[in-house]
């Protein structure tokens, strides 16, 4: 009796109803085998397949390879206020590592590896179940920091429960951010976990926590997360958001964290931690991927830089690989921007893209032009603000503001720069 209270109450009963469906479904496809080609018709439409029409980024806006955006993005993201930091501190896009192995300086308790996607451009490090996984980074973070990542969930209901997926941010105090006991011993300093508990029928949640010296210091209810199942099979973006105490963390444009003191502030944090639950699934039956990393730190003051200095720069609005496609989550970036200027109508702005030194020369200087003039489109079309205001150009990789031989230096320099005119 008891087990099937506790049934009752996890987020897993949803699934178990899918089961009991299922049974059902396998009796009545004995009766006629049709049915279940008819299915299978279904399904692989829904995922896609047999389709050249494949999404890149949580709201459908742009495909793999930065194609045209198919609704505006004011749309789905006009709430969306998420601002990274100025500075980048740790990025990785696995771009150096070998195809198979775990990413350079990175630490597990397992096994994962760098993978290419057909459908999705980049590398993606492919997380395995009951397996914990430490970054390369060796900064501190500070007190006011962002930190961003690409999530793709490959799920398909068999019956059992998914995996959970876990992310924390954590202090490794005097130790080294790679050590083994971080691995499991994550919570012996200060550390803050996102619980992510995919599912079916609307029934994904999440859960909170933070730890300070192995005690529980802060912990949220259940959230639901209803939107994360429409997801499955194509990357999300997740944003979170760190001032002092406070935590704040989007999944594409739904919000679903906002805890004013559930950081501890005894401790600096300064590590990333993935980890994916365990699961009936066998590893051919799921997937979990990784991709696009950045953690960034300051709080930009835009209206300050761009009015009283006359220039601000952000790494903000980001593109698909090789497109002047603005992807969905650049929203609360330019959303400030269009405020400032619609706050001070007399003043005039260039818009300048810049890229990396990756990719030819010519090709990278005629995509900052593009960019830049797609930022003039959206502050024009999305946000009003007379396009009679605003010039651009496109510098390409010709004005770097960090080295280009790191990943993070080739983080900053991709960046759209505002200078008064």
């Amino acid at each position: 009796m008891l087990a099937a209270v506790l049934l009752l109450t996890t987020p897993g009963f949803s699934q178990f109803k899918s089961l009991l469906n299922k049974v059902k479904d396998k009796v009545n496809q004995r009766v006629d085998h049709k049915v279940d080609n008819t299915i299978d018709k279904t399904l692989d439409k829904a995922e896609g397949k047999g389709t050249d029409n494949s999404e890149a980024g949580g709201g459908g806006k742009a495909s793999s390879q930065g194609g045209n955006a198919e609704e505006p993005i004011v749309k789905s993201f006009s709430k969306y206020d998420f601002v990274p930091g100025e500075k980048v501190l740790y990025a990785e896009d696995f771009s150096q590592d070998a195809i198979g192995e775990l990413s350079t300086n990175w630490n597990s308790d397992g096994s994962g590896e760098v993978i290419t996607l057909d459908k999705y451009a980049g590398r993606w490090m492919r997380l395995h179940k009951a397996v914990s996984y430490l970054t390369a980074n060796q900064t501190s973070f500070g007190q006011n920091f962002t930190v961003e990542f690409d999530l793709i969930l490959q799920l398909k209901n068999n019956g059992w429960m998914y995996p959970e997926f876990f992310f924390t941010l954590l202090s490794s105090r005097d130790l080294s951010p790679v050590d083994n006991s971080l691995l499991k011993e994550y919570k012996q300093f200060s550390a803050v976990t996102a619980r992510l508990q995919p599912a079916e029928n609307d029934d994904s949640r999440g859960i909170l926590e933070s730890y300070l010296d192995k005690a529980e210091y802060f912990k949220s209810s259940l959230i639901s997360i209803a939107p994360l199942q429409k997801w499955y099979g194509q990357p999300v973006h997740v944003a979170v958001q760190v001032q002092r105490e406070r935590y704040r963390c989007w999944i594409n444009e739904l919000k679903v964290y906002d805890v004013p003191k559930a950081v501890p502030v005894t401790d600096t944090i300064n590590q990333l931690r993935f980890q994916v639950g365990n699961t009936n699934y066998s590893e051919a039956t799921y997937g979990v991927f990784i991709g696009n990393i950045k953690v960034a730190t300051g709080l930009p003051d835009t209206r300050h830089k761009l009015i009283e200095e006359g220039k601000f720069s952000t790494n903000g609005i980001l593109f698909g690989q090789q497109s002047a496609v603005i992807r969905p989550e650049s929203y609360g970036v330019v959303k400030e921007i269009a405020g400032v200027l619609k706050e001070n109508p007399s003043i005039r702005v260039k818009v300048i893209g810049h890229t990396s030194s990756d990719g030819d020369d010519a090709v990278n200087l005629e995509l900052s032009k593009k960019r830049a003039a797609a930022v003039k489109d959206m502050l024009a079309g999305d946000f009003s603000v007379d396009g009679g205001r605003i010039e651009t150009e496109g510098k390409g990789e010709t004005a770097p503001v960090a080295d280009n031989k790191t990943k993070e230096g080739r983080a900053q320099n991709r960046r759209v720069e505002f200078v008064k005119l």
